[in-house]
């Protein structure tokens, strides 16, 4: 297996212990989203001794983790094995920011995208969104309300961000268009965007191959609501973390959906 040589990619990955949703005053936050199509699962290691999680598969999107400021040594092996070591850092992190990691690019060219998270609270009857690039082979992409509506994120091509949306909260279609025309790569209907949430929406996957380009969203915080991310410490319930994103899918189309029709989208 190829050795990752990239250390922010371990950073994320050492710092994907599930966590509850929010991090106390100068804690340092991260989570890793496993999007690279061809890369099997793996094992983290912490200080040689602390599995952060185990089987992180394709399209796995953790909680995040909460982390006193200072290094870690990190080592990343194949899902339950202890070698070979694909990738070995010591990683420093700061306080009071949240970050999300995402690998990405085929296992052969295997590289993190670093994020730099607004968890901030949005306005009543509002959600913020921002997607993600994350298909090596898709080409740069319009993100647009369905049925010939208005583009909300214009020409973002691989490994690009669309900035943060604020959106109003409701149920609508989303489709991502190859940039400048009217062709559908994928669409995503019917999804709804929940009010005081901020969401996060990769595109995963091969738009010539398998496994096939989909949507993957996560819920990145909830405010007022009952739903928690996992609870600290050993393995990630992968099962509930997927499911937490596909309850957010509901929400990031609609986001994308947005009624930018009808203008009232506050930016």
């Amino acid at each position: 297996m190829k050795r990752f040589t990239v250390g922010l990619l371990t950073l994320v990955l050492v710092l994907a212990l599930s966590v509850p949703a929010l991090a106390a005053d100068g804690k340092a936050r991260v989570r890793v989203v496993h999007a690279s199509p061809d890369a099997p699962a793996v094992d983290v290691w912490v200080n040689d001794s602390i599995i952060a999680f185990n089987n992180a598969p394709f399209k796995g999107i953790t909680g995040y983790a909460e982390l006193d400021p200072a290094t870690y040594n990190v080592k990343v092996v194949p899902t339950g094995a202890t070698e070979p070591v694909v990738i070995e850092a010591d990683l420093g992190l700061a306080a009071n920011t949240d970050y999300t990691v995402v690998a990405l690019n085929t296992l052969a060219n295997i590289e993190p995208l670093v994020l730099v998270d607004n968890n901030s609270q949005p306005a009543a009857g509002k959600a913020h969104v921002r997607f993600v690039h994350a298909s090596p082979d898709a080409p740069a992409v319009d993100i647009a309300v369905a049925g010939g509506g208005p583009v909300l994120f214009s020409n973002v091509a691989f490994k690009e961000i669309g900035d943060y949306l604020p959106v109003d909260a409701g149920t609508y279609d989303l489709e991502v268009r190859v940039a400048g025309s009217d062709t559908v790569a994928l669409s995503v209907p019917g999804l709804a965007l929940a009010d005081g949430t901020v969401y996060t929406v990769f595109a995963m996957g091969l738009a010539g191959g398998e496994p096939a380009l989909t949507a993957i969203p996560s819920v990145d915080m909830a405010y007022g609501s009952s739903m928690m991310l996992p609870e600290s410490g050993g393995e990630i319930n992968w099962t509930y973390a997927l499911l937490i994103g596909f309850i957010g899918l509901a929400g990031i189309a609609a986001g994308f959906g947005m009624r930018f029709a009808h203008a009232r989208v506050a930016r």
